[in-house]
């Protein structure tokens, strides 16, 4: 039986790509999709949403939903890593679609409704839709089957700040809510995601593809392979929400995802938007601490690229010209 799948996202050029291996995924049914702020505004996510879903052939819904974080206004996103429009300046087709009425929040929790304890959720954005969603319901959580989230650093350093993840980082106050819901958890953070990249090799075969979505993509990732220069010292890019949905599709296997304690950082100080995982434990040999509901992947197998990548041109295969 396939999985069923909502997907929250801030539509830029690594939620493009986990959108697309969605797409390309078999084992699961993508049900809905919800916009929030973060990488690009919400109204932007959602069009670059919509855009993509149509290139790529598909119809599942889009809903719109938070505008802002709980705490404050919109940053402004993050034009120097995505671009100012969140997809590297690719112009998409327009689809002619519009979003749904409802909100990403009310979408969420109908989707729980209709498909108790079988419903998977992958946020690759900032929390703040699904701690809308646990407004609305706050028993939301007996009716999820799992949360898996891109977002946090473990045991390494952040990318916003010394200490924060950007997804966490842009609404800590909605994150420190979902983490405390009692719902089962897979944290997939930075300590993961920085470690696995497509290179150059990677981006010419999706050009190559017959596939319009996957040369989009492509395309996209000019803009993001010349900011990830900068971390890297070469040109290629991290694939964090990738990793993610592959994580929930189960194309790769996390090896080791302990199940510790898990503490957003709301406050104001210089820890703000920190994922504090309680890793103590470990130093005695058994990996998983009685109660603790989050799962926080450190490793994973095989390697995410090769997989994507395949993945990626399934459906179409490279052009020979």
């Amino acid at each position: 039986m396939t999985i069923p799948v909502y997907l929250d996202c801030d539509t830029g050029i690594d939620d493009s790509l986990a959108l697309l291996y969605l797409l390309h995924s078999p084992e699961i049914r993508l049900l809905g999709i919800g916009a929030v702020h973060g990488n690009i505004d919400a109204e932007t996510a959602a069009r670059n949403t919509l855009d993509l879903l149509a290139l790529a052939g598909a119809d599942v819904p889009v809903a719109i939903g938070a505008r802002d974080p709980r705490a404050g206004g919109y940053a402004g996103g993050a034009p120097h890593v995505h671009g100012v429009d969140g997809i590297g300046g690719v112009a998409l087709p327009p689809s002619g679609r519009a979003a749904v009425a409802e909100s990403a929040a009310e979408m969420l929790v109908r989707l729980a409704a209709e498909h108790p304890g079988e419903l998977e959720v992958l946020a690759v954005g900032p929390l703040t839709n699904l701690a809308a969603a646990l407004d609305l319901d706050p028993d939301l959580p007996t009716k999820v089957r799992r949360v898996v989230v891109m977002g946090g650093a473990a045991r390494t350093s952040g990318n916003v700040s010394a200490v924060s993840e950007a997804n966490i980082h842009n609404d800590p106050e909605a994150a420190a809510l979902v983490v405390a819901a009692p719902w089962p958890i897979v944290l997939v953070p930075l300590d993961v995601t920085m470690a696995h990249r497509f290179t150059e090799a990677d981006q010419a075969a999706l050009a190559a593809s017959a596939d319009p979505a996957a040369r989009a993509v492509g395309a996209m990732l000019d803009q993001y392979f010349t900011f990830y220069q900068g971390v890297y010292g070469v040109r290629g890019c991290a694939l964090h929400d990738p990793l993610a949905a592959a994580l929930l599709v189960g194309g790769i296997t996390a090896t080791h995802a302990p199940a510790v304690p898990v503490v957003v950082d709301d406050t104001h100080g210089p820890g703000r938007g920190q994922t504090l995982v309680d890793l103590r434990h470990q130093r005695s040999g058994e990996t998983d601490v009685p109660g603790a509901h989050v799962r926080v992947v450190l490793d994973i197998d095989p390697p995410l690229a090769p997989h994507l990548r395949e993945r990626l041109l399934a459906r179409y295969g490279p052009s020979v010209g």
